[in-house]
């Protein structure tokens, strides 16, 4: 069934890609990026109509996003027990007999990461050992950044020291809305450097950012910082992920990469909540960037609550019938 969309890479395949290595802050190129409001709009706006895909086919595509969740609980009373279970869930993503209705072997189906906060790294790596599965802490004073340079360098490397695989880090908004990129590039650069060997989630908050055009220069920016993704949202912002601000970030990941050949991620996060929302974020990515952003390594959905509806459309598929949401507990 998953043919339909292409074999998840393997996590050897997707080491040997070449990772981000970022650049020299270019004035000329950030400078250049224009967007025409009224054709991103029309753009997103016929989306839903054009493309759809019904039957096994959106069976297929939707074991693929739940590949490319990033399961994430950040709440004031996560405990180590909620992300134990959490974690149990992104490995088992799916009962067992949707799975064997699917004809889908058992253990190939699993969410791209756990994403949780630093005091709870720890619990989510002690929980996943011996998979695949990575943890990515949230950082540098998530969500809103307003903490000391310092103090932000010193928690992304705690998180990784603490086990954690991916950092998801977010920028100062200030620095974006006073046009001062040079400082953002410095800033992002600094934070690749902390984050080591570990993969870096750049979250822009485009719900703060006040245009497109803001949009995408943060978003060129970050990559020439050395961003491994760039993300829409913390999803504590009022506005969120939207179709509009993820054309105009998937167009920049495309002219990045065209211009230096590096593929950067692209990870839509807050207010995905429903399988046709999934869907519609794939095709998306598909018609902008192609089936090689089609996978976990490249694409990440930020959410919480998604994977309960992904499994009921699933069920749907098997049985016909949609099932209650408490039959499909998160974790």
């Amino acid at each position: 069934m998953l043919s339909h969309v292409g074999a998840a890479a393997a996590p050897e395949q997707q080491q040997t890609e070449r990772r981000n290595p970022g650049g020299t802050f270019d004035a000329a190129w950030v400078d250049a990026q224009r967007v025409n409001r009224s054709a991103v709009e029309r753009r997103v706006a016929t989306l839903a109509g054009r493309r759809t895909v019904k039957k096994q086919w959106q069976a297929a595509w939707l074991l693929r996003a739940i590949q490319t969740i990033d399961l994430t609980t950040l709440a004031g009373d996560d405990t180590p027990g909620n992300v134990q279970r959490l974690c149990q869930k992104a490995l088992h993503p799916v009962r067992t007999d949707l799975m064997e209705a699917l004809g889908v072997p058992a253990g190939s189906i699993q969410a791209g990461a756990v994403c949780v906060y630093h005091a709870l790294v720890a619990d989510a790596v002690a929980a996943l050992h011996g998979s695949s599965l990575p943890v990515a802490a949230v950082s540098t004073g998530f969500p809103a950044g307003q903490t000391p340079q310092p103090l932000k360098l010193r928690e992304i490397e705690a998180s990784v020291a603490a086990g954690a695989r991916e950092i998801d880090i977010v920028i100062s908004r200030r620095l974006v809305l006073t046009a001062d990129w040079v400082a953002l590039h410095a800033e992002v650069a600094s934070f690749r450097q902390a984050c080591g060997t570990a993969h870096m989630k750049t979250i822009i908050a485009t719900g703060d950012l006040g245009t497109l055009a803001n949009v995408s220069r943060a978003s060129m920016v970050c990559m020439l910082g050395g961003a491994d993704f760039i993300k829409t949202s913390t999803g504590k912002e009022a506005t969120n992920a939207t179709l509009a601000v993820s054309l105009v970030m998937l167009r920049a990941i495309r002219e990045y990469h065209e211009q230096t050949g590096c593929r950067v991620g692209f990870k839509p996060a807050g207010g995905i909540r429903t399988a046709r929302h999934a869907l519609d974020w794939l095709i998306l990515v598909k018609e902008e960037l192609g089936d090689a952003w089609l996978q976990p390594h490249l694409l990440r959905l930020g959410a919480s609550a998604l994977l309960t509806d992904i499994e009921r459309q699933l069920e749907h598929h098997v049985t016909g019938s949609y099932s209650a949401a408490f039959r499909h507990p998160m974790g």
